[in-house]
């Protein structure tokens, strides 16, 4: 049960056209490749329809407009352009699959470098890239072991993290740290004040007597997935508070979550190798989020990724 299709066969769009992925290059002296100075975003499919795309470009384009990068087309056209590369490449989808959908756009080449021929302005590119099921389906089984890493994040000071950028340095390095106590953890950082931020891609929830927490939006990259767990939450009663948390109440949660656009909603086995209070992995209530989030995209993606483990 492969997710697995040659990246040669899948189309991309560069610069005003449509290309296989393999003729997507991107400068030497771009500098989205030198200086990270990029902005991006991305969205899934679920059965191959996908979920808040709209909503994710709207994002982009905040992210463009803090970074002071014009893109050269309108968030209307960037929506029709990803429609089609994902239209161009859903025959390529398994039945058990689907795709990240990516719009990336860097500052392109200083005039400084530019050379006949080259690109001028921005490099805008859109592509899918199939979401890795088989490596995270135990996860849902399981649960992901996080770890809180002594890397902190970058604070709104000096970089907002309300901002998707290119530059993932300072959670990557948060992500070796947890790898290096243990291959499995995911890594979590902490804000300069020593209160629970994010990690590469996901945002966190703990869940204490019924009530669901999780931190506030100025110090993370509040994702699309955590405003769909927090509606669901909402809608179904639930007490929810966005508020500052520290690793107290990571070790005293009764269950703990993360959200990702890939992942949805997935349930946390461990805090730096302290199980959870609740001993069921998922906890009750964060089942019934990730139940409720399976109905609103019309896709159990819990069985989906679950799937995958038949191939161990």
């Amino acid at each position: 049960m492969s997710n697995q299709k040659s990246e040669k066969k899948r189309t991309a769009y560069f610069n005003g056209q449509f290309v296989p992925e393999s003729d997507v290059r991107i400068p030497l002296r771009d500098h989205g490749f030198i200086l990270g100075d990029a902005g991006y975003d991305m969205a899934r499919t679920f059965h191959g329809v996908p979920f808040k795309m709209k909503e994710h470009i709207d994002r982009l384009y905040q992210t463009l407009r803090y970074l002071q990068i014009d893109p050269g087309m309108a968030s209307t056209e960037m929506l029709s352009l990803s429609e089609e590369v994902l239209d161009r490449n859903k025959h390529l989808l398994t039945e058990d699959a689907d795709y990240w959908i990516a719009q990336r756009v860097t500052r392109g080449i200083p005039s400084l470098y530019v050379e006949p021929g080259d690109h001028q302005g921005p490099s805008v590119i859109i592509e899918c890239s199939v979401i890795p099921f088989y490596e995270r389906a135990r996860h849902y089984r399981d649960g992901i072991s996080i770890f809180i890493s002594s890397v902190r994040r970058t604070p709104p000071e000096c970089l907002s993290p309300r901002a998707k950028t290119q530059n993932y340095i300072n959670l990557k390095l948060a992500d070796l740290e947890a790898k290096a106590h243990d291959p499995e953890a995911w890594g979590i950082t902490l804000d300069m004040n020593g209160n629970l931020c994010e990690g590469v891609g996901n945002n966190v929830f703990l869940i204490k007597d019924g009530i669901i927490f999780t931190p506030r939006e100025q110090y993370v990259l509040a994702g699309l997935s955590r405003a769909t767990a927090i509606d669901l939450a909402q809608n179904m009663g639930y007490e929810l508070r966005v508020m500052d948390l520290d690793i107290y109440d990571a070790y005293n949660a009764d269950e703990m979550f993360l959200t990702s656009t890939s992942l949805c909603i997935c349930p946390v086995s461990s805090v730096n190798g302290q199980a959870m209070g609740e001993e069921n992995i998922p906890g009750p209530i964060t089942q019934k989020l990730m139940d409720g989030f399976s109905s609103l995209v019309k896709c159990d993606y819990v069985k989906q990724y679950l799937s995958y483990l038949s191939e161990e």
